[in-house]
């Protein structure tokens, strides 16, 4: 079981407020679509859409494999929904992406951001792999699966360097001990984002109540750091803040257009009891 597991951001510069009101109407309609195509290609774990401020459409994605081989398996199969961004964005690639895929590939990789920090629940394991022992125990799940899409108003302008330092700083050895400890968790990654912001986006099982209270004891202090940098935090530290804390994160947690995740049902805990039963019945070599 192996697999080179990466998150990544593409961000889509919007023409106008009307452009991105339009995007929030067009794009809802063609998710069921690009869902069947994302299962076909079968590298993609989970991946949203976020439509933020008016200036940007993001899509977020964790994926297995090389992300080049990604965007030429979007434009070959997933043209027609990239097609229909493209109407809205400043300076576009040439269109249809189906006959523009070299194009294409080149204009996403362009504008394409990777986490300062991030964290893998099952480093190396491919969706594939999990698919594979989800199916060999007949095991479907039935936990709900959701994603958290916050992006965080930095104080002042600062270098891609400055900021990659902050957040290495405050997450030095925290973040996957926490996590870790937290056990909800699929994925976790900070990315920077034009305009001085910085996103955290996340993957967790359960209810955010439940998953806002682990977050509080278990990661606490990685906000506690960060939330210096950030305008109108809420008040630290987090742990004898927690109501505030959950009250700030929930209504700065922006909906996803086309949430689509690769197995649904299937929890963190989930999935290491079905690879632990697999590793035991592989025969030995």
């Amino acid at each position: 079981m192996s697999a080179i597991q990466s998150h990544i951001t593409i961000t889509f510069p919007i023409k106008s407020p009307a452009d991105a009101k339009a995007i929030a109407e067009e794009l809802p309609p063609l998710m069921a679509d690009f869902a069947k195509v994302q299962d076909a290609i079968g590298s993609v774990h989970y991946s949203r859409f976020l439509a933020w401020d008016d200036k940007s459409l993001l899509f977020l994605a964790d994926i297995d494999g090389d992300v080049a081989q990604l965007y030429g398996d979007f434009a070959e199969s997933a043209g027609t929904v990239f097609d229909a961004i493209f109407k809205h964005v400043g300076d576009p690639p040439p269109t249809p992406v189906a006959s523009n895929s070299d194009a294409f590939i080149q204009w996403v990789k362009h504008h394409t951001s990777h986490p300062l920090v991030g964290y893998e629940a099952f480093e190396n394991i491919s969706v594939q792999d999990i698919k594979s022992c989800a199916r060999a125990a007949g095991f479907a799940g039935r936990a709900e699966q959701h994603p958290l899409l916050l992006p965080l108003h930095l104080k002042s302008s600062l270098g891609a360097f400055t900021l990659e330092h902050i957040v290495v700083e405050a997450t030095l050895g925290r973040v996957t001990k926490g996590a870790d400890a937290i056990g909800t968790l699929h994925f976790a990654h900070f990315v920077a984002l034009p305009n001085n912001y910085m996103g955290f986006f996340t993957v967790y099982d359960g209810s955010f109540e439940k998953y806002m209270q682990d977050f509080t004891e278990k990661i606490g202090p990685i906000f506690d750091a960060l939330y210096r940098f950030v305008e109108d935090h809420p008040p630290i530290p987090v742990a004898k803040n927690a109501e505030a804390f959950a009250k700030y994160t929930a209504t700065n947690n922006y909906p996803p257009i086309g949430f689509y995740t690769a197995y649904p049902g299937l929890a963190v805990q989930d999935i290491k009891a079905l690879l632990a039963d697999a590793k035991v019945a592989a025969p030995a070599s």
